[in-house]
């Protein structure tokens, strides 16, 4: 039994650590290296993520610069930056690459707000799913002769404590976050 306490932690913390990811791509307007990471470059007929051509760094509060390794790959990090959806132009001056992200309005920070709510609460519904599995897995131990019926009882109950005090980490998490967009 004790394994299905720690497999139901385990994929809880991944879906924590998911929704951890899901929110530094969010674009807030401070810069953040994060919001490059689903950006690929097709390089020699492969596609890399920006971060394995060049180095990024924050230069400042909203500016992001790219500095590639091969100079030659300067025009295709453009290229690509310009084709995603991250909305923003970015500066050639033939070495380094800037991004400077523009102070969002209020309109678009309650926007944002409702986004990262509803990725909060998509986490929990994710969370919702573990839970179930792990009362199913419990439940055909039970079925098997493999627990006793009081077994079956607490463990529902160990789960539910363990989905209660993650759901209290994604709603930490979402206030935090929409804490940091409505501050800018």
């Amino acid at each position: 039994m004790e394994t299905v306490f720690n497999v139901t932690r385990e994929k809880m913390t991944k879906t924590l650590s998911v929704l951890k990811t899901d929110f530094d791509s969010i674009r807030a307007g401070r810069a953040n290296a994060a919001v490059l990471d689903k950006i690929h470059v097709d390089y020699y007929g492969s596609s890399m993520p920006i971060n394995q051509l060049a180095t990024v760094a924050v230069a400042e509060a909203r500016i992001l610069t790219i500095q590639p390794w091969d100079s030659s790959v300067l025009p295709l990090i453009e290229k690509a930056i310009q084709a995603s959806d991250l909305g923003i132009n970015p500066q050639n001056d033939g070495r380094i690459i800037r991004l400077t992200f523009p102070q969002p309005t209020e309109e678009r920070r309650k926007q944002l707000v409702k986004d990262v709510s509803k990725m909060g609460e998509d986490a929990k519904i994710a969370l919702r799913k573990v839970r179930r599995d792990a009362i199913e897995k419990l439940k055909t131990m039970k079925k098997n002769s493999e627990i006793t019926e009081d077994d079956l009882k607490d463990g529902e109950n160990e789960i539910q404590k363990i989905t209660d005090e993650f759901v209290k980490k994604v709603d930490e998490a979402v206030a935090a976050k929409e804490k940091e967009i409505m501050e800018i």
